[in-house]
Protein backbone atom coordinates (compact mmCIF):
# COMPACT_ATOMS: atom_id res chain seq x y z
CA UNK A 1 0.00 0.00 0.00
CA UNK A 2 1.40 3.52 -0.87
CA UNK A 3 0.71 6.50 1.06
CA UNK A 4 0.82 9.81 -0.15
CA UNK A 5 0.28 12.80 1.75
CA UNK A 6 -1.54 16.32 0.55
CA UNK A 7 -1.92 19.55 2.03
CA UNK A 8 -2.73 20.11 5.61
CA UNK A 9 -5.03 17.04 6.88
CA UNK A 10 -5.28 15.31 3.80
CA UNK A 11 -3.64 11.69 2.95
CA UNK A 12 -4.05 9.29 -0.08
CA UNK A 13 -4.17 5.67 0.24
CA UNK A 14 -3.11 3.21 -3.00
CA UNK A 15 -4.03 -0.37 -2.85
CA UNK A 16 -4.47 -3.50 -4.77
CA UNK A 17 -8.15 -2.76 -4.87
CA UNK A 18 -8.22 0.96 -5.91
CA UNK A 19 -7.63 4.12 -4.24
CA UNK A 20 -9.13 6.10 -1.05
CA UNK A 21 -8.69 9.77 0.01
CA UNK A 22 -8.78 10.74 3.81
CA UNK A 23 -9.92 14.71 4.69
CA UNK A 24 -10.14 16.46 1.11
CA UNK A 25 -10.65 19.83 2.64
CA UNK A 26 -9.96 23.59 1.94
CA UNK A 27 -6.25 23.77 2.66
CA UNK A 28 -5.44 20.55 0.25
CA UNK A 29 -5.81 22.15 -2.99
CA UNK A 30 -3.11 19.48 -4.38
CA UNK A 31 -5.54 16.39 -4.24
CA UNK A 32 -7.14 15.07 -6.86
CA UNK A 33 -9.96 12.61 -6.23
CA UNK A 34 -10.52 11.98 -10.57
CA UNK A 35 -10.45 8.35 -9.96
CA UNK A 36 -10.82 7.81 -6.16
CA UNK A 37 -13.24 5.04 -5.35
CA UNK A 38 -13.82 6.12 -1.30
CA UNK A 39 -13.30 9.38 -0.01
CA UNK A 40 -13.11 9.18 4.33
CA UNK A 41 -14.72 12.32 6.28
CA UNK A 42 -13.38 12.78 9.75
CA UNK A 43 -15.50 15.62 10.39
CA UNK A 44 -17.46 18.78 9.25
CA UNK A 45 -14.92 21.40 8.99
CA UNK A 46 -14.15 22.78 5.57
CA UNK A 47 -10.11 21.81 6.60
CA UNK A 48 -11.26 18.21 6.09
CA UNK A 49 -14.13 18.35 3.76
CA UNK A 50 -14.14 20.80 0.88
CA UNK A 51 -17.32 20.51 -0.71
CA UNK A 52 -15.66 21.95 -4.63
CA UNK A 53 -13.58 18.84 -4.05
CA UNK A 54 -16.25 16.44 -2.77
CA UNK A 55 -19.06 17.20 -4.26
CA UNK A 56 -18.34 16.63 -7.91
CA UNK A 57 -16.21 13.27 -6.93
CA UNK A 58 -19.34 11.89 -4.96
CA UNK A 59 -21.65 12.87 -8.19
CA UNK A 60 -18.68 11.38 -10.30
CA UNK A 61 -19.08 8.08 -8.76
CA UNK A 62 -17.06 7.93 -5.37
CA UNK A 63 -18.67 6.52 -2.58
CA UNK A 64 -17.84 9.12 0.63
CA UNK A 65 -18.09 7.80 3.92
CA UNK A 66 -18.58 9.95 6.68
CA UNK A 67 -20.23 11.21 10.32
CA UNK A 68 -24.24 11.57 10.09
CA UNK A 69 -24.11 15.46 10.22
CA UNK A 70 -21.65 15.62 7.47
CA UNK A 71 -24.06 13.16 5.17
CA UNK A 72 -27.00 15.38 6.28
CA UNK A 73 -25.21 18.61 4.97
CA UNK A 74 -24.27 16.82 1.91
CA UNK A 75 -27.36 16.15 1.05
CA UNK A 76 -29.47 18.87 1.83
CA UNK A 77 -27.22 21.47 0.52
CA UNK A 78 -25.94 19.50 -2.19
CA UNK A 79 -27.88 16.94 -3.11
CA UNK A 80 -25.34 13.66 -2.87
CA UNK A 81 -25.53 10.83 -0.70
CA UNK A 82 -23.25 9.16 1.72
CA UNK A 83 -22.47 6.67 4.02
CA UNK A 84 -23.02 7.18 7.54
CA UNK A 85 -20.28 5.88 9.93
CA UNK A 86 -19.96 5.89 13.57
CA UNK A 87 -17.38 4.48 16.53
CA UNK A 88 -17.47 0.73 16.40
CA UNK A 89 -18.22 0.54 12.65
CA UNK A 90 -16.46 -2.07 10.52
CA UNK A 91 -16.37 -1.76 6.85
CA UNK A 92 -14.60 -3.02 3.45
CA UNK A 93 -12.84 -0.40 1.49
CA UNK A 94 -10.85 -1.14 -1.80
CA UNK A 95 -10.72 -4.42 -0.49
CA UNK A 96 -9.20 -2.87 3.11
CA UNK A 97 -10.82 -3.04 6.50
CA UNK A 98 -11.45 0.09 7.56
CA UNK A 99 -12.59 0.47 11.98
CA UNK A 100 -13.96 3.97 12.82
CA UNK A 101 -12.99 4.68 16.18
CA UNK A 102 -13.05 8.24 18.36
CA UNK A 103 -16.61 10.22 18.41
CA UNK A 104 -16.27 13.90 19.83
CA UNK A 105 -13.92 17.06 18.13
CA UNK A 106 -11.13 17.80 20.79
CA UNK A 107 -12.22 20.80 22.95
CA UNK A 108 -10.59 24.29 21.16
CA UNK A 109 -12.67 26.55 24.34
CA UNK A 110 -15.63 26.65 26.29
CA UNK A 111 -17.32 23.27 24.91
CA UNK A 112 -16.41 24.44 21.57
CA UNK A 113 -16.45 23.51 18.79
CA UNK A 114 -18.64 20.26 19.94
CA UNK A 115 -19.46 18.35 16.89
CA UNK A 116 -18.82 15.14 16.20
CA UNK A 117 -15.09 13.82 14.81
CA UNK A 118 -14.35 9.71 14.14
CA UNK A 119 -10.83 8.34 12.98
CA UNK A 120 -10.24 5.61 10.69
CA UNK A 121 -7.74 2.79 11.18
CA UNK A 122 -7.55 1.33 7.83
CA UNK A 123 -4.77 -1.57 7.60
CA UNK A 124 -3.15 -0.26 10.47
CA UNK A 125 -2.59 3.12 9.41
CA UNK A 126 -4.69 5.47 11.59
CA UNK A 127 -5.98 9.43 10.50
CA UNK A 128 -7.43 10.81 14.31
CA UNK A 129 -9.11 13.60 12.42
CA UNK A 130 -9.08 16.43 15.59
CA UNK A 131 -8.89 14.42 18.45
CA UNK A 132 -6.43 12.40 20.26
CA UNK A 133 -8.23 9.02 20.50
CA UNK A 134 -6.47 6.34 21.49
CA UNK A 135 -7.87 3.13 20.12
CA UNK A 136 -7.81 -0.25 21.41
CA UNK A 137 -6.58 -1.47 18.02
CA UNK A 138 -2.49 -1.30 16.82
CA UNK A 139 -1.50 1.37 15.07
CA UNK A 140 1.70 0.59 12.31
CA UNK A 141 1.49 4.16 11.14
CA UNK A 142 -0.07 7.19 12.56
CA UNK A 143 -1.09 10.35 11.01
CA UNK A 144 0.23 12.55 14.04
CA UNK A 145 -2.16 16.47 13.86
CA UNK A 146 0.88 18.22 14.71
CA UNK A 147 -0.69 22.06 15.30
CA UNK A 148 -4.09 23.37 15.66
CA UNK A 149 -6.21 25.75 18.02
CA UNK A 150 -7.54 22.55 19.98
CA UNK A 151 -3.76 21.05 20.77
CA UNK A 152 -0.27 22.04 22.20
CA UNK A 153 2.99 20.41 21.29
CA UNK A 154 2.93 18.46 25.03
CA UNK A 155 -0.10 16.62 23.98
CA UNK A 156 0.76 15.31 20.45
CA UNK A 157 3.72 14.42 21.92
CA UNK A 158 2.06 12.37 24.80
CA UNK A 159 -0.45 11.26 22.17
CA UNK A 160 2.15 9.54 19.89
CA UNK A 161 3.25 7.97 23.08
CA UNK A 162 0.25 6.43 24.07
CA UNK A 163 -0.46 5.07 20.46
CA UNK A 164 3.11 3.42 20.01
CA UNK A 165 2.91 3.30 16.52
CA UNK A 166 5.98 2.11 14.36
CA UNK A 167 6.06 5.12 12.34
CA UNK A 168 4.65 8.29 11.92
CA UNK A 169 4.20 11.24 9.39
CA UNK A 170 2.87 14.67 10.46
CA UNK A 171 -0.76 16.08 9.34
CA UNK A 172 -2.81 18.77 10.19
CA UNK A 173 0.56 21.40 9.49
CA UNK A 174 -0.79 24.10 7.43
CA UNK A 175 -0.99 26.74 9.90
CA UNK A 176 2.78 26.25 10.54
CA UNK A 177 5.99 27.93 8.99
CA UNK A 178 9.27 26.55 7.27
CA UNK A 179 10.54 27.51 11.20
CA UNK A 180 7.37 26.05 13.19
CA UNK A 181 7.56 23.19 11.21
CA UNK A 182 11.53 22.31 11.68
CA UNK A 183 10.72 22.87 15.64
CA UNK A 184 8.15 20.78 16.17
CA UNK A 185 10.00 17.93 13.96
CA UNK A 186 12.90 18.72 16.16
CA UNK A 187 10.56 17.89 19.32
CA UNK A 188 8.64 14.86 18.12
CA UNK A 189 11.98 13.32 16.82
CA UNK A 190 13.65 13.81 20.36
CA UNK A 191 10.56 12.76 22.57
CA UNK A 192 8.08 11.08 20.53
CA UNK A 193 9.29 7.76 20.89
CA UNK A 194 8.76 6.55 17.23
CA UNK A 195 10.09 6.19 14.10
CA UNK A 196 9.09 9.82 12.84
CA UNK A 197 9.55 12.13 9.44
CA UNK A 198 7.72 14.71 7.47
CA UNK A 199 6.42 13.88 4.14
CA UNK A 200 6.66 16.94 1.87
CA UNK A 201 3.07 17.73 0.17
CA UNK A 202 2.77 15.01 -2.84
CA UNK A 203 5.41 12.90 -1.43
CA UNK A 204 4.95 9.18 -1.16
CA UNK A 205 5.66 6.46 1.16
CA UNK A 206 5.43 2.64 1.12
CA UNK A 207 3.86 0.64 3.93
Amino acid sequence: MRLTKHGHACVRLDAEGGTLVIDPGTYSPDVDLAGVSDVLVTHEHPDHVDPDLVVPAARAGTRVHAPADVVAWLSSDHGVDAHTVAPGDTFDVVGLAVHVVGGEHAEVYDGLPGCANVGYVVRGVYHPGDALHVPELAVETLLLPVSAPWLKLAEALDFARAVRPERAFPVHDAMLSEIGAAGVDRWVELKGGTDYRRLAVGESVEL
